[in-house]
């Protein structure tokens, strides 16, 4: 086990942590931690922001600037702070605080990762990510060349990458350890920042930080879907009764409901929605692909932090407000383009939702002459201008974010098309899927609706609903509009509804003397809004409760997931990558199951502890109710995780005979060295070799399978690598270097010179692939020919140097 290199990787991490901490501060003073949750994401983002725009002419350079900028930008935040500011730009408590969430789930998974090392090419990604990251560590300046293509660019968002091949550069570390480090890095930022912006939200309502992060922290790292406790509950009960259950919800018992568990694999519990994929963070990293939707998770929770700033600014400080919007936001949206283009849209319906569901009158954001003609003179022109201006509030993020990240889009990017109304989820899949949430959000919607309805149509409510369900349940043809359709209505009520009591208070905290209105008054002992804001007349501490008994901008994210969820029913993108709309799904997903681990996070907590007379479903019997909804959602929901990772350190997992249990090491290289030695020696050559030479290799048209391992463990270029490359730049044109590989590997010696000389190809690789593909009489033509020589020779490979000024052709292709 490499315990320096982790400990190297570790402390460069909260070095970031600590030099982001003062830029957090600045842009999160009414957070309850002051930023400390996001501070490493906050580092990160500076430094790639300019790294990738630099990179464009230097990487080198892009990244001595960027460290540059952010150690600038640091010491900015302290200069133009008073004395007493500066003390709390960085909060040692805090950022203790901070680095012991992050130190614990950063070594949580590196354990879990030192058993599973390998990169290996099968269920998962990691062959394009190990090479998207090694042409990055090779590349001069952005973006950096196709290994599945050679000689031209990639066409991926390739972002996070960046990202960890920075990180390699910083710690310089060999990219076959750096692979899990920077893995084990990502899921540290993103349970730190869970944490910190659960609790931060929980403790702006007067509820435990502490715990509603712990909470929060717990839904990120470690819990799943209701598959596998519902599978192991069809197990336990008599074969009748749950053969009844799974036939009113359309579900199978799955392998565990019929066999046990014993029949547990960690697979099943991403593919729950037929025909899509439907991953959770630990299965995710549990996968150990350091793939582009868990790179991007520590960003859009960023992204949430920040307009979570925003809904708890004042309206007075027109400032904050349009520079957190205006000025923050956009380059992180570009970010986000880069790192994984599904989550871009995301951000601009986050800064919706923000504008239009916040305390703060949008327009206002407005210039005074311009929002001075805006009629708000009745309620519903009121309402109007407000979401109009949101809406174009958030076009305008969009695009600025466009602007951002425009060399991504001009020269990288690659096309699709949107397409509508495909095969929708069952009522059933989506139980299984988001129903531990749904439940969750269910009692909290309702504990705080219920009291807003006049007591004599509050039956009227719960029939209304209930039919809404049923129609779904029984038509099965939108169930998610009929699940979280009135989820949506109700919540978006209630947050317009409840804005005026937290209007007042945060503007009676800014007016406060002397004090920094850190979520409504700060600093109790576990970060919980204490009575600052109360502090003055009766009225402050009335308005200070009032705020317990009101949602929040956890009811916001619940909107925000909800959203997309309803959204990829009836709209999806259009792709290769999988049929219908499975990966905008899969993608899609991600950025929900974050954004409602956070609302989940604080909600709970809420649950647990305050139960306020002005409350539907108070009192001491709902306070034990609500305390065994919490053990009930904790123990199920990390059931998955237990069975998993006990197969997982025994040997006994989905890829048992991969996994290292007695033999720990982040190695990713130990895959091949175990079961392709006869390659080995020859992938470590070519990873020596500086730069990018073309290669000429068998095509990689059986994907997920030991195809094209140079290019994809090395970064050094092949013509036509894996077939994903369909889906990134179309049948026709790979089909057809497809076809001019096969003929530099079959064709005439003259026709081989030609293809050879077309392509600039440096190096033609003859290895297991290749000799399964071509005959020994077609590879032996290598040996005669004009301009070829052995360069390398091993057991398993050889690799011929190639010559251009020496190949011999006539005319075109021979």
């Amino acid at each position: 086990m490499e315990y320096g290199l982790v400990l190297w990787w570790l402390v460069a991490y909260l070095v970031f942590m600590a030099v982001g901490m003062p830029l957090a501060a600045a842009l999160f003073p009414r957070l309850a931690d002051r930023g400390a949750g996001v501070a490493l994401p906050t580092a990160l983002a500076v430094l790639w922001v300019v790294a990738y725009l630099v990179g464009h002419v230097s990487l080198t350079a892009g990244l001595l600037v960027g460290l540059a900028a952010l150690a600038a930008a640091a010491g900015a935040a302290f200069y133009h702070a008073s004395e007493t500011e500066s003390r709390r730009l960085f909060d040692r408590r805090r950022y203790a605080e901070a680095a012991a969430v992050f130190a614990v789930a950063f070594l949580f998974m590196i354990a879990v990762r030192a058993v599973d090392a390998g990169v290996h090419p099968f269920l998962g990604e990691k062959f394009l990510d190990f090479g998207m990251l090694q042409s990055l560590l090779r590349a001069d300046a952005l973006p950096p060349e196709d290994m599945w293509f050679a000689g031209r660019p990639v066409q991926y968002y390739y972002g996070g990458h960046l990202i960890a091949a920075l990180l390699t550069k910083i710690t310089g570390t060999e990219p076959r350890f750096a692979y899990n480090l920077a893995l084990a890095g990502f899921y540290g930022m993103l349970v730190t920042a869970a944490y910190g912006l659960a609790g931060s939200i929980a403790a702006s309502r007067g509820v435990s930080r502490v715990r509603a992060g712990a909470f929060g922290a717990f839904f990120v790292a470690f819990a799943s879907n209701i598959s596998t406790p519902v599978y192991v509950a069809a197990w336990l009960l008599p074969d009748g009764v749950a053969s009844f259950f799974a036939g009113l919800f359309g579900k199978s018992l799955g392998r565990v409901g019929t066999g046990g568990l014993t029949e547990f694999r960690y697979w099943d519990a991403s593919r729950v929605i037929d025909g899509t994929i439907n991953e959770f963070p630990l299965f995710a990293w549990l996968n150990g692909d350091l793939h582009a939707h868990m790179m991007s998770t520590p960003f859009v929770l960023l992204t949430a932090a920040l307009l979570f700033s925003y809904y708890r600014t004042p309206e007075t400080e027109l400032t904050r407000r349009r520079s957190l919007v205006f000025a923050v936001v956009p380059p992180l949206a570009g970010l986000l383009a880069v790192v994984n283009t599904w989550s871009f849209p995301t951000a601009g319906g986050l800064t919706f939702l923000a504008l239009a569901l916040s305390p703060a009158d949008p327009v206002s954001l407005l210039p005074a002459s311009v929002a001075d003609r805006v009629p708000r003179r009745e309620n519903w022109q009121r309402e109007l201008a407000r979401h109009g201006v949101a809406l174009g509030g958030a076009v305008a993020v969009v695009a600025l974010g466009l602007v951002w990240s425009l060399p991504f889009w001009l020269g990288t990017a690659s096309g699709r098309s949107i397409a509508f109304f495909p095969d929708r989820s069952s009522l059933g899949g989506l139980l299984f899927a988001h129903g531990a949430f749904a439940l969750l959000f269910a009692v909290h919607l309702a504990r705080h609706s219920f009291p807003e309805v006049d007591p004599q149509h509050v039956a009227e409510a719960i029939v209304m609903v209930g039919i809404a369900v049923a129609v779904t349940w029984l038509g099965g043809s939108a169930a998610a509009l009929g699940v979280f359709g009135p989820m949506i209505v109700v919540a978006w009520i209630l947050l317009r509804t409840q804005a005026d009591a937290v209007h007042r208070v945060t503007a009676r905290a800014a007016d406060t003397a002397g004090k920094v209105a850190t979520d409504g008054g700060t600093t109790a002992a576990d970060g919980s809004a204490s009575a600052a804001a109360g502090s003055g007349p009766d009225s402050d501490a009335v308005l200070t409760e009032r705020l317990r008994d009101v949602v929040g901008f956890e009811t916001l994210l619940i909107v925000a997931g909800a959203g997309i969820v309803v959204l990829v029913e009836f709209v999806y993108v259009k792709e290769q990558a999988g049929p219908g709309r499975m990966n905008t799904v899969f993608k899609t997903y991600a950025d929900v199951w974050i954004l409602w681990a956070v609302a989940a996070g604080a909600i709970l907590a809420h649950l647990v502890e305050n139960h306020s007379p002005g409350l539907a479903l108070s009192g001491e019997r709902w306070a034990s109710v609500f305390r065994v909804l919490a053990v009930v959602l904790v123990v199920s929901t990390a059931l998955y995780g237990a069975l998993a990772l006990g197969g997982h350190f025994s040997g006994d997992g989905y890829f048992g005979r991969y996994n290292h249990p007695d033999d720990p090491t982040l190695d990713g290289f130990t895959y091949i060295n175990e079961t392709h030695p006869e390659e080995y020696a020859a992938i470590r050559w070519f990873e020596d070799i500086e730069g990018q030479p073309n290669i000429a290799s068998a095509p990689g048209q059986d994907m997920y399978r030991w195809t094209n391992p140079v290019s994809s463990l090395t970064g050094v270029p092949t013509l036509a690598g894996w077939a994903h490359e369909v889906g990134y730049r179309g049948g026709e044109s790979y089909h057809a270097r497809v076809d001019d590989v096969n003929t530099i590997y079959t064709g005439s010696p003259e026709q081989r010179a030609y293809y050879l000389d077309v392509y600039e190809v440096e190096y033609v690789y003859v290895g297991s692939n290749e000799r399964s593909a071509y005959t020994s009489d077609d590879l032996a033509v290598f040996d005669s020919m004009a301009g070829l020589t052995v360069e390398k020779q091993w057991d398993g490979a050889t690799v011929y140097r190639v010559d251009r000024s020496a190949l011999e052709y006539t005319g075109e292709n021979g």
